[in-house]
């Protein structure tokens, strides 16, 4: 993510793409996030889009009738690919050669070419969307300070954050073949669980399902087996970022997670925003990293440069909304649960992924990191229903008289980010959301 700021964020800018240059929408020009996607309904062979306003443009299409001008030849069949892959191994600098094509021909003063290029944009509404990337690796974080404490405390309430919470990324090693595109439904899982240490253990659904709001960074190129990441390093190795929902089974993670951690109680399903926002993207929203406590240690030497402290965070906005069965019948708008801000987050994405690689760990393009719950201190702003109820003792109200503790059956939950700063267009990075549905029966 060091690439700096320059023409294509100028917020004097507009397209000639009207629905881009709304204040208050999510793909302005100044935005330009990558996905896969087709015309819904078609037999087309999924490819490589950028969202602008309410439309994605066919890369592929658009490039091979000359509107983006000579690009490198690596790049056009990249944006042929059904998956972001091939585009994310050719690093920082093809990165930035496509968002400059894209940006030229989308703007509003751009060279005349806009009538040719109407032909190849899609409008959203009819776009069938994929997972961005072919995921090989998964790997789930737990880099809120706020959420580990808060979690912490529900546990071990005198000693909320184990030893190493504060010395490095704590993190999990997930599963990337139940990652699903916003909008799939997500089934109630089945497992194990026990109630309370004196109850019998039971097999069934589980009756404590629970969303996490997440943020979730792409690999890029990625490094050789045995050959770990400088600090100085890292950024370049991140394509950008979407949200992440890791649904988690509370009751069927409570039960199994000592000795090894998280299992059944997580990987059956995570949803994956459908847009990608690139690092170039979010370059105007860096900011200085977490303020670590006063006693707490400081990063290690590997951990630690002064340019990941000075702009290490970002200022990126996170929501959680809900909208229960009942109230869509009602025709009732969603309520929101939570605001919180992926700024108060303890460790930095270029923490996370030089831990990740500290050891010699090769990663890949389309590798995926979340970052773990992002929470903030204030209640409003946690990110999962764990610590909103407290574990279940404060019910949170909904309109119409209903409450919840945990998600039930047809429950839609919605998760949602934007980054805002003075002089600079409001990006957005589209929606993730999914309704659970009831389990399987038991076999």
């Amino acid at each position: 993510m060091t690439a700096g700021i320059n023409q294509t964020h100028d917020l004097a800018v507009k397209s000639w793409v009207e629905s881009a240059n709304r204040s208050d929408g999510d793909f302005p020009l100044q935005n330009l996030p990558l996905g896969i996607c087709r015309r819904g309904g078609s037999n087309a062979a999924p490819r490589v889009f950028a969202a602008i306003g309410d439309f994605a443009l066919d890369i592929s299409s658009a490039g091979g009738e000359g509107l983006l001008g000579t690009l490198p030849e690596a790049i056009g069949r990249a944006c042929e690919s059904p998956s972001l892959n091939a585009l994310m191994g050719l690093g920082q600098g093809r990165w930035s050669e496509l968002r400059r094509a894209l940006h030229v021909l989308l703007r509003g003063d751009g060279p005349g070419k806009q009538d040719a290029a109407r032909k190849h944009l899609l409008p959203l509404a009819e776009a069938e969307m994929f997972v961005p990337a072919a995921i090989g690796d998964y790997t789930d974080f737990y880099a809120s300070l706020h959420h580990a404490t808060n979690v912490g405390k529900l546990f071990r309430p005198d000693n909320p954050l184990l030893p190493n919470y504060k010395w490095m990324p704590v993190a999990y090693h997930g599963r990337a073949s139940s990652i699903v595109i916003s909008g799939t439904p997500v089934k109630r899982p089945l497992g194990q669980s026990r109630a309370n240490p004196s109850a019998n253990v039971e097999y069934g659904p589980t009756r404590r399902l629970d969303y996490e709001m997440e943020v979730g960074f792409y690999v890029g190129p990625g490094n050789a087996l045995g050959s770990p990441i400088p600090i100085s390093q890292a950024e370049p190795h991140i394509f950008g970022a979407c949200l992440v929902n890791d649904w988690s089974a509370r009751d069927i993670q409570a039960w199994e997670y000592q000795p090894l951690g998280p299992f059944l109680g997580k990987n059956f399903c995570t949803t994956v925003s459908p847009w990608v926002v690139t690092a170039e993207a979010l370059a105007p929203f860096r900011t200085a990293v977490f303020r670590r406590g006063e006693g707490d240690p400081a990063p290690l030497p590997h951990l630690l440069s002064a340019a990941d402290q000075e702009r290490g965070g970002i200022d990126l906005a996170v929501e959680v909304w809900l909208r229960s069965q009942r109230m869509r019948e009602q025709g009732s708008p969603p309520v929101r649960l939570s605001c919180g801000n992926f700024r108060d987050m303890y460790w930095t994405v270029a923490q996370m992924l030089v831990h990740h690689a500290g050891n010699g760990c090769n990663l890949r393009p389309g590798d995926l990191l979340a970052s773990g719950t992002v929470s903030g201190a204030a209640k409003e702003s946690r990110g999962c229903l764990l610590e909103l109820t407290s574990g279940g003792v404060e019910p949170i109200d909904l309109p119409g008289g209903e409450k919840r503790q945990f998600l039930e059956d047809g429950d839609e939950v919605i998760l949602r980010g934007s980054c805002q700063a003075p002089g600079f267009a409001r990006i957005g990075f589209g929606e993730c959301r999914g309704v659970v549905q009831a389990a399987a029966a038991p076999s």
